[in-house]
């Protein structure tokens, strides 16, 4: 059978549009929601806090579970049933009765996601080598603009429709995803059975660069530990900055979603120089770039400031998105190439529960700035971890 490659990226684009998107839609109004569920109004933020983090702490506990799956089964078998679960777990957010049955429902789309990591698995199997970059960068937009128009999608439909309509809406979305998926995505792939798969073991002893796959897991964690650590304080930040309040929201909209624009807008061409030149270069030099925004953004005096170094921020994630992707893909025996892009998505959900609870503690003992310039040092010690795996690559002018 042949596999039309390019459009399982369009497929899978789409289907991790909406699914980054509902992940991040109910921001905007999840506090009120759970206000709305009768939670006292002392617990709203202990409780709007808890459901953001469950889902990503119980995607990374699960994701080793689904890549193990996805090896024996089939990605696309195993896009299906991410989107299917999501499906019921995201509309069902509409029917709870209490907090506590949102937080298990929360608890729940995290234990079945696997959208994403699966179709990055999936088109890094079937790409041809020499555009598994741009493929990758390409892919890695969707899950981005699903992210960052999330919020935006979300405050606009609650406005229109309701807080509760809203899950059912996204429940409806996600389910023409799964359809889409079932008839658009194809995969030729012959089932293992468990006795026959290779173990964690033995994969281990056939990858040729495991220091520097451990290095890309890192890079995963501090990518997503620095995108989510001044989550919690940034309107706060843009608000003492812009010493008023009338219009702070507003701004703070712009900040956060600049970034992603300009990652959107360099994923796939920074894919397709990585190609050309080295992953591990492109790699490198956005977490340089990364470093050179975190430090100044600790001393700016407006938010127009700010929204210039959270530009060219985006532009150091577009750069580490695809290049990690594309290096696991090279280094990963095809036979596992699931299990570790799952063990990338528990690094990368590990990120996104770290990082708010890090920038919380760190703005509360030493202030907002401190937030920007402890980030930088998690991403310094990154740069000289990825410096000492590459080093011999960088020296022979290798690639991967």
């Amino acid at each position: 059978m042949k596999i039309h490659w390019r459009r399982n990226l369009f497929i899978s684009w789409i289907g991790c549009f909406f699914t980054g998107a509902s992940f991040s839609l109910v921001m905007p109004f999840l506090p009120v929601y759970i206000e709305q569920l009768g939670t006292a109004k002392s617990q709203v933020d202990l409780f709007s806090g808890l459901a953001i983090s469950v889902t990503a702490f119980a995607a990374a506990i699960v994701s080793p579970l689904w890549g193990n799956l996805a090896d024996r089964k089939g990605r696309r078998l195993m896009m299906v049933r991410a989107a299917a679960g999501m499906t019921i777990t995201m509309g069902s957010l509409a029917f709870v009765p209490n907090v506590y049955w949102l937080l298990i429902m929360r608890f729940m789309t995290g234990v079945l996601s696997g959208y994403i990591p699966n179709a990055t698995a999936l088109i890094a199997s079937q790409a041809p080598k020499e555009k598994s970059g741009w493929a990758l960068g390409t892919l890695a937009t969707g899950a981005v603009a699903g992210n960052l128009i999330g919020p935006l999608i979300g405050g606009m439909l609650a406005q229109w429709f309701g807080l509760r309509n809203v899950f059912i809406i996204t429940g409806i979305i996600l389910l023409i995803c799964t359809v889409l998926t079932i008839f658009m995505v194809k995969e030729d792939f012959k089932p293992i059975e468990k006795a026959d798969i290779v173990s964690m073991s033995e994969l281990r002893q056939r990858i040729d660069h495991m220091p520097i796959l451990i290095g890309l897991f890192i890079s995963s964690l501090i990518l997503q530990l620095g995108a989510t650590s001044i989550s919690p304080i940034l309107t706060l930040y843009i608000r003492d900055l812009n010493g008023s309040s009338s219009n702070t929201l507003f701004i703070s909209g712009l900040i956060v979603s600049v970034a992603g624009v300009s990652a959107i807008m360099s994923s796939p061409a920074l894919g397709k120089i990585g190609d050309r030149i080295g992953n591990h270069k492109v790699l490198l030099a956005g977490l340089i770039l990364s470093f050179f925004c975190f430090i100044p953004m600790a001393f700016v005096r407006t938010p127009f400031q700010l929204g210039v170094l959270r530009f060219f921020l985006g532009f150091s994630t577009g750069a580490l998105m695809p290049s990690i992707n594309t290096l696991i893909s090279k280094i990963s025996p095809p036979e596992g190439v699931s299990r570790i892009f799952s063990y990338n998505q528990m690094f990368n959900n590990f990120g996104q529960v770290i990082g708010p609870m890090l920038g919380s503690t760190v703005a509360h003992s030493m202030g907002y700035p401190s937030v920007f310039l402890v980030t930088s040092l998690c991403v310094l010690g990154n740069i000289i971890l990825s410096f000492f795996n590459f080093r011999k690559l960088l020296v022979t002018k290798t690639k991967i």
